[in-house]
């Protein structure tokens, strides 16, 4: 065989692993898909209700983690969260600790991807550090800031006065690409299943385990070598880059749980390391607050100026920024200073290494942080008293009050929802948007 024939056919084998990766991709983004619908269907509604729940600050952070982590969507529960304050089910005040909780909870699905490497030992280690570098970090920023915002209102003014100055800009229609591609395909499933969450939840377990194994082997085959430099060089070579494009990419997809999860192949095939990802689950933190945001800004765009449907969508502006700069302190404390970086990306990869010891560290981890804890917390806690005021922005505070039930119209109708029938709450600004003209 001439050299030139070598290279056709090398070109031919690259072009088909391509093709056969865009699948695998679309497989693999479906699967993180139908996890979140299955547990829509079975809870019928349950994330809605618990972000109704909100008797005080701590009731509310732990209330964002369990909803986050059963829809799987920071960009779902931050979402709902603002659609709530802008049509009156929600304040300010119960809000904010809601959209602190979803960072947490919305690294969930990480953790799970993971598990699809626990037959393979260093995969695993590897992985699961990948997983839960996100996680730490969140944790960390949460355990900081929290407390900061309880007493100083440390994230909550900055957000009331930028708030101002953008409540009247309005917004865009936003459309996930991704979501575009796999919310038919799961559709699909869900309509095949009978729309039995449990079903549902299967077929989607078993579509990850078959696209991570496929992944982890085509993505190997294909960065090793120009494609591998160019990543390490390029994309992950320089902490500011990696952030910047943690940002954009969620931004254009509207899941961090979609970019994020796709590193943990990437580190558990050896590709990059935890340490190269870091500053880009970072960025993506801050890339899923702009779709709140955004529908946000058309939520206050509604009604007359003054009136009391805008002021409502004033406040949903409020929070959408709030969850911004909490954000952006959360990168600005772990991020630049070395000794501080380095705490979550250690604590990530000593946990890989227990994991590796005895998986049952793995699901126990998954189970206690994510589920158990929340829901001994809510519990535990709901009868507390606490008073958070956090400041409002100008216009709401010269407006009229705002009374949750000074709508004659239902709120249930006006709200986006989690219902039982499959479709999920709004994710993109095209569904948000078609909600409150419902």
């Amino acid at each position: 065989m001439t050299t030139s024939q070598e290279s056709t056919v090398a070109s031919t084998n690259t072009a088909l692993q391509v093709v056969f990766l865009f699948g695998v991709l679309v497989m693999f983004f479906t699967s993180l898909e139908l996890m979140g619908d299955s547990f829509k269907l079975m809870g019928s509604g349950l994330a809605e209700s618990l972000l109704r729940m909100t008797s005080n600050p701590f009731v509310g952070l732990f209330i964002g983690i369990l909803a986050t982590s059963l829809v799987q969507s920071s960009s779902t529960t931050t979402t709902l969260t603002v659609s709530l304050v802008a049509a009156g089910g929600l304040d300010i005040a119960g809000a904010i600790p809601i959209i602190m909780g979803a960072n947490i909870g919305t690294s969930v699905t990480n953790t799970i991807v993971s598990l699809g490497s626990v037959t393979r030992k260093e995969e695993f280690r590897r992985a699961m550090a990948g997983a839960t570098v996100h996680d730490f970090f969140n944790f960390l920023a949460v355990a900081t800031l929290f407390p900061l915002e309880l007493i100083f209102k440390f994230v909550s003014t900055p957000a009331a006065y930028l708030t101002d100055s953008l409540a009247t800009v309005g917004g865009t229609q936003l459309l996930s690409p991704v979501k575009e591609i796999t919310e038919p395909i799961a559709t699909f499933v869900i309509q095949m299943a009978g729309e039995n969450g449990v079903i549902v939840l299967i077929v989607g377990l078993a579509l990850l385990f078959l696209s991570l194994r496929f992944l982890v082997t085509l993505l190997k085959g294909l960065v090793l070598g120009r494609s591998e430099q160019f990543l390490h060089k390029y994309i992950f070579g320089q902490p500011a880059v990696s952030l910047l494009f943690g940002v954009a990419l969620t931004f254009l997809v509207q899941s961090s749980s979609i970019t994020t999860s796709l590193t943990v192949p990437l580190v558990g095939a050896g590709i990059l390391t935890v340490s190269q990802i870091y500053p880009f689950v970072l960025g993506a933190n801050v890339g899923t607050t702009m779709t709140a945001i955004v529908a946000a800004l058309v939520l206050a765009s509604a009604g007359e100026p003054g009136s009391a449907e805008a002021l409502r969508g004033v406040a949903a502006v409020k929070v959408a920024l709030a969850h911004l700069f909490f954000n952006l302190y959360g990168i600005a404390l772990f991020l630049p200073i070395r000794r501080l970086r380095q705490i979550p990306i250690r604590l990530a990869e000593r946990l890989g290494d227990l994991a590796v010891k005895n998986r049952v560290y793995a699901l126990g981890y998954l189970a206690t942080v994510f589920f158990a804890i929340p829901l001994i917390t809510i519990v535990g806690t709901r009868n507390l008293e606490f008073t958070y005021d956090p400041p409002k922005p100008d216009r709401l505070e010269q407006g009229p009050a705002l009374d949750p039930d000074a709508s004659s119209e239902p709120t249930s109708r006006r709200l986006p929802s989690v219902t039982g029938d499959g479709s999920a709450a709004p994710v993109s600004l095209a569904e948000a948007l078609d909600t409150r003209k419902d």
